[in-house]
């Protein structure tokens, strides 16, 4: 593994981590708050979707430095928002880039 895509690597992989955190800090956040039965769900959901994006960005940090993972991080780190989402972009980018530097 070279310096590049282990740079990739740990990005991904605390961004990943810091999705998760966030998703479940606001998962916990909105448990305590009652608006309704409808625009509580609504607040959970973020969280939720936050926690799945963690998930992916966990598995996917290991593969990096194939092509169609890069582009799958850069997705998830869309979907989730945050400074998690953004550490999971950069990581999908370099990952992008290490690959593009390996085929030529």
């Amino acid at each position: 593994m070279s310096e590049i895509s282990r740079v990739a690597y740990y990005l991904a992989l605390i961004g990943g981590i810091l999705l998760v955190i966030f998703g479940l800090l606001s998962l916990i956040g909105y448990a305590f708050t009652y608006f309704g039965p409808f625009i509580s769900f609504s607040f959970a959901y973020f969280g939720i979707v936050t926690i799945i994006c963690g998930i992916i960005a966990i598995i996917g940090a290991k593969s990096v430095t194939t092509i169609v993972w890069a582009i799958v991080l850069i997705i998830v780190g869309i979907i989730g928002g945050g400074l998690g989402g953004l550490l999971v972009i950069f990581g999908g980018l370099i990952g992008l880039i290490a690959v593009i530097i390996k085929k030529t």
